[in-house]
């Protein structure tokens, strides 16, 4: 079942809430409300179902950000909208990226269908210790389609994301270390990741250097056998944790699922955000 969560996860419902990040229409309804640059207005969207949370709460379940990212907008968001005010236009945003993105598909029964099968996975999932899952889970549910896949994918992606947080720190792996890993597993050097941009060279090269003393680096930042190995290690657990998610859904309601995803992600990836 973990390869089929990440299959659905990953590959197919990602895609639909990446909207949120890379399309205009969410950052725009964003700085409509006041919020003039990037990185405030998705602190104030992502953040808004815990509510006026402190900055340390924020970082701790966001994780990988660097020191002091956080605190440079978390609580001062709130002067310029509420919480309330944030969750909608992000919603109302990402549902008109989508829209536009996938044309005449939005209207389709394939969609329809989609957003029924993945928000009732998205509503049963197990919520012990998935603290912005739990979150995203008192928020309604849309009835509009098109919104609701949406919104589905969002607490699925995030359900897993507050699972891959456990294996980090299971395997002993912080927010920083953890965009180390990722930049070498896709083939890059930490330098070429853009997630660690904020990170001076010196603060970088103590990243890298505390994985090469733990041995899963080695000298050309290059992963070591222990350090593939725990990299896979840390998606397995991912996968297994993110797994349960999909037990609301018979083995045929799965492959329907992916089915009527399929050919949503492959005009998002044709059209792109």
């Amino acid at each position: 079942m973990g390869s089929v969560a990440r299959r659905l996860c990953q590959q197919l419902l990602e895609p639909i809430h990446l909207v949120t990040y890379f399309s205009d229409e969410p950052t725009e309804a964003l700085q409509a409300l006041g919020y003039e640059d990037y990185w405030p207005g998705y602190f104030a969207g992502r953040s808004a179902p815990l509510g006026r949370v402190p900055a340390e709460v924020v970082d701790a379940l966001f994780y990988n950000f660097a020191p002091g990212e956080v605190a440079r907008c978390i609580p001062g968001v709130w002067e310029v909208a509420t919480p309330e005010a944030a969750l909608a236009a992000r919603r109302d945003g990402s549902a008109a990226a989508l829209r536009r993105i996938l044309g005449d598909l939005a209207d389709g029964p394939g969609l329809a269908r989609a957003a029924d099968l993945a928000t009732r996975a998205a509503v049963t999932a197990p919520m012990q210790g998935r603290i912005l899952y739990a979150a995203l889970r008192s928020l309604p549910v849309p009835d509009e389609p098109v919104a609701r896949l949406w919104h589905a994918a969002t607490l699925l992606r995030e359900h897993r994301g507050d699972g891959h947080l456990t294996a980090l720190v299971a395997a002993g792996i912080d927010g920083q270390e953890a965009h180390v890993l990722h930049a070498i597993s896709q083939g890059m050097t930490p330098e070429e990741y853009g997630r660690l941009n904020p990170l001076t060279p010196d603060e970088l090269a103590k990243v890298v250097n505390g994985l090469r003393a733990r041995g899963l680096v080695d000298s050309s930042a290059a992963f070591t056998a222990a350090g593939r190995q725990t990299k896979d290690r840390i998606e397995s657990l991912t996968d297994a944790l993110a797994a349960p998610a999909y037990d609301s859904l018979q083995p045929r309601e799965l492959d329907q699922l992916i089915a009527d995803l399929e050919p949503l992600v492959a005009r998002i990836d044709a059209v792109g955000y």
